[in-house]
């Protein structure tokens, strides 16, 4: 049951990720004479030589590198990625039969930043779950497979290649508001891959670390690590306090550190994607634990 519940859900992320995907694609990139990267973007260029609709083209890249996934990677690659390699160009096909949203401005400037946003926002969403949009993603994922070049390395190397086969059918203008678009679409997927998932790495290095991990438990109920730490004047062996906290969480319990010692060194970094208790698993009692443990 909840497999099931799991794979609706990613479904249903994923139609959404590939609704904006298209959208930014056909209302935003393509009627402003935009280059794009990806299926789109060769699409695009195979368009210059053939009368034939772009998302037609797309639908074929897309089936083609679904096929190289699936011989290569294995069909558990194939089985997440064949929803997005179907209903990607359907949004194209769909949202390009609509006359009324291929002239929502006439701005390239607008065009260029939405295009970009949508693009990121789509993309991100799908990426966000562990998923692929397809297309010309899948060849950087083979060769970082086989041959451990980096995967994004890869996907700029691809990407490149891709726009600048569109050069020779676009305008220079059109060429450096598309620049933008990539630069637009690599930030905001960049953040919304990690959206929500922000949290504080504290360390605390003080002589009353046991006082102040027990405030820690108390007050502001996180877990902590005692990590051994050599200081570098006096080579004084000594603990210091571990602790991931949110945002919320970090003027608390700097405060309770400077109660308690007005010396210690706070350090606070920031780290993405924390697992475990208190965060992606329920909190624990941790009064019974230790009387527990005790026993």
């Amino acid at each position: 049951m909840h497999q099931a519940k799991h794979l609706l859900r990613d479904t249903i992320i994923v139609i959404i990720g590939n609704l904006i995907l298209a959208f930014g694609v056909a209302v935003f990139a393509v009627p402003s004479d935009l280059i794009v990267a990806g299926a789109t973007g060769i699409a695009l260029i195979v368009c210059e030589f053939i009368s034939v609709n772009y998302a037609t083209v797309v639908f074929v890249i897309n089936m083609a590198m679904l096929l190289l996934g699936f011989i290569v990677l294995g069909k558990k690659f194939a089985a997440g990625t064949i929803l997005s390699s179907i209903i990607f160009p359907f949004f194209l096909a769909m949202f390009e039969s609509m006359p009324q949203l291929q002239h929502l401005t006439s701005d390239m400037l607008l065009s260029t930043i939405y295009a970009g946003l949508f693009t990121g926002l789509g993309c991100g969403i799908v990426f966000r779950i562990g998923y692929s949009t397809g297309g010309t993603d899948i060849p950087p994922i083979i060769i970082n497979k086989k041959f451990h070049i980096s995967l994004g390395v890869c996907v700029y190397l691809f990407d490149v290649v891709v726009l600048l086969g569109q050069a020779f059918f676009t305008s220079f203008e059109g060429i450096l508001y598309g620049i933008i678009t990539v630069f637009i679409t690599a930030i905001v997927l960049d953040k919304v891959t990690i959206f929500g998932e922000k949290n504080l790495q504290v360390l605390v290095i003080s002589a009353h670390h046991e006082e102040i991990a027990e405030a820690i438990f108390k007050e502001i109920d996180r877990g902590c690590t005692f990590v051994n730490v050599t200081t570098g004047y006096f080579h004084d062996q000594q603990k210091a306090v571990l602790c991931v906290v949110n945002n919320r969480e970090y003027p608390v319990i700097n405060d309770l550190v400077m109660t308690i010692d007005p010396t210690a060194f706070i350090i606070g970094s920031e780290i993405h994607s924390v697992k475990g208790r208190g965060f992606t698993l329920p909190n624990i009692d941790l009064d019974k634990q230790k009387r527990d443990h005790i026993l």
